[in-house]
């Protein structure tokens, strides 16, 4: 996925006149375009001008020069002292970043992408904001808010004069076919405008909580932050990212809905932050693996990974292994993310989370939290990988696990391989003493000195254990196991691993 904002290049056009020829008789004298007009296709005009005088004086230009700090890469070289600063130690270089926004009240505020006023790397910074007016005056502007995890910002000019401006649409009611316009600053050319339909809405690219209207509008490198507007002139989107392999147009652009922008954006515009509904755990989509492993249908509801300690999950009783398939009376599924739902929900709101645990359904109670900043986040994830109980000598042949229909082969945990895989010594399991690449656990990464603490939600202390909860899914008709697996470093993990076609 690429943001869709430029950093400053020189493009040279260049045109050639093609002269078209006919076979008709000389005294046929008549253009085949003479007095031609299209019809209007259904719902929009014969042209976009009239609409297009009207809005886009309302849509900026945003500029940023920044300072980035680069390495001398022939720093510890004989050439470093020439071809860079002596010793080798880091140079400041200019950078400049272009993009889009639009002016939503004639006193100077703007809305635009945080992307394209945050710094362009890291260890940049920014040291001015410029916005351009379609007349081509320039203003000095001011960051009032900016909030990450929806990349919307909100500047402040100081105009001579009042400015126009444009208001926000009902991006709720936006259907897949209605026309759009695109406004925006595309490679640096200024001021350009393009058209197309609405090809989905609520879109999720990928973000647990981002919905976006897709369209095939050309929205280039330089058009994040620019409006789409309705045909009634509203803003119902905010140009933000592109889906392309080459960084140009394919026809598959995304806008950030007025729905979800517009509280964000009054909630920066009064100097505040952004507050968002939390529950404190680690998910993962229903895949078709664990749901076949749990005997539950695929995309509906969210596996439960990992619940943190204090949080309202955790309070409320939910425990890793969970599927939550309700919170507040709203389905979880692939559109209608857990992410999604408990972003927008009111914080220290009690709500109701519908789950599934070991095949029964059950109704807790949890309080909504707050959001913590992204870097708190970061410590929640998952850690780097660390390889011990791996050492190729002592690894056993490969065939063991490849007689096993799961493709692996286990022994019980011992006080002493507890020890050496840096485990606490109270861990109950079988660890992984070999894995058959071939099979679908190999395929998952699963390797040598894995802990397997349960399949199928029940301990497994022995390798009978998990020839037993083979055997029950088997038995259902499966093809799949759900386990839990613990790794020196990370957190334990649920993964459904497909058995060995027999």
């Amino acid at each position: 996925m690429r943001y869709a904002y430029a950093i400053t290049a020189a493009l040279l056009l260049g045109g050639t006149a093609i002269a078209v020829t006919s076979n008709q008789p000389l005294g046929a004298q008549t253009a085949q375009n003479e007095g031609m007009q299209a019809a209007a296709p259904r719902g929009a005009p014969v042209s976009f001008a009239d609409m297009v005088e009207k809005l886009q004086p309302a849509v900026v230009n945003i500029s940023t020069r920044q300072r980035v700090q680069v390495q001398n890469p022939f720093a510890g070289t004989p050439f470093g002292d020439l071809f860079g600063a002596p010793g080798g130690t880091p140079q400041t270089r200019q950078a400049q970043s272009l993009g889009s926004g639009f002016l939503i009240s004639a006193d100077g505020y703007i809305v635009t992408n945080n992307h394209v006023v945050a710094p362009g790397a890291e260890g940049a910074s920014v040291d001015s904001i410029t916005v351009t007016l379609t007349n081509r005056e320039e203003y000095s502007a001011k960051l009032v808010g900016r909030d990450v995890a929806s990349d919307l910002a909100v500047l402040k000019i100081e105009p001579k004069k009042a400015l126009p401006f444009v208001k926000f649409g009902d991006s709720t009611k936006a259907r897949v076919g209605d026309w759009v316009i695109a406004i925006g600053n595309p490679f640096s050319l200024g001021g350009t405008v393009t058209a197309g339909i609405i090809s989905a809405v609520h879109r999720n690219t990928g973000g647990g909580s981002d919905r976006f209207i897709q369209t095939d509008a050309s929205i280039n490198q330089g058009n994040s932050g620019g409006p789409m507007f309705d045909m009634n002139g509203n803003v119902i989107g905010i140009n933000s990212q592109i889906l392309s392999p080459s960084g140009g147009n394919v026809g598959i652009g995304f806008a950030i809905p007025a729905e979800q922008a517009v509280p964000v954006i009054e909630t920066l515009r009064k100097g505040e932050s952004v507050r968002r509904g939390y529950l404190g755990v680690q998910i993962t989509p229903l895949s078709e693996d664990i749901a076949d492993s749990l005997g539950l249908a695929k995309n509906r509801g969210e596996f439960i990974q990992g619940v943190e300690p204090g949080q309202g999950a955790d309070k409320a009783g939910i425990k890793p292994g969970d599927v939550i398939v309700k919170v507040n009376n709203r389905e979880v599924t692939p559109d209608e993310t857990l992410s999604f739902i408990v972003a927008n929900l009111p914080i220290n709101s009690r709500v109701p989370i519908e789950l599934i645990r070991n095949g029964q359904r059950m109704t807790v109670t949890a309080v909504v939290g707050q959001r913590p900043p992204e870097d708190q986040l970061n410590s929640f994830a998952q850690q780097g990988d660390d390889d011990d109980f791996s050492n190729p000598r002592s690894q056993p042949d490969a065939g063991a696990a490849a007689q096993q229909s799961l493709g692996v082969a286990v022994t019980p945990l011992t006080a002493g391989i507890a020890r050496q895989l840096g485990v606490p010594a109270e861990t109950r399991g079988v660890v992984i003493t070999t894995v058959d690449p071939s099979t679908d656990a190999g395929a998952k990464g699963l390797r040598r000195g894995d802990i397997i603490l349960s399949a199928n939600n029940r301990p497994t202390l022995t390798e009978a254990d998990l020839k037993a909860a083979i055997a029950q899914v088997t038995a259902a008709g499966r093809n799949a196991v759900l386990l839990q697996v613990l790794r020196r470093g990370q957190p334990a993990t649920f993964v459904g691993i497909r058995l060995r076609d027999k």
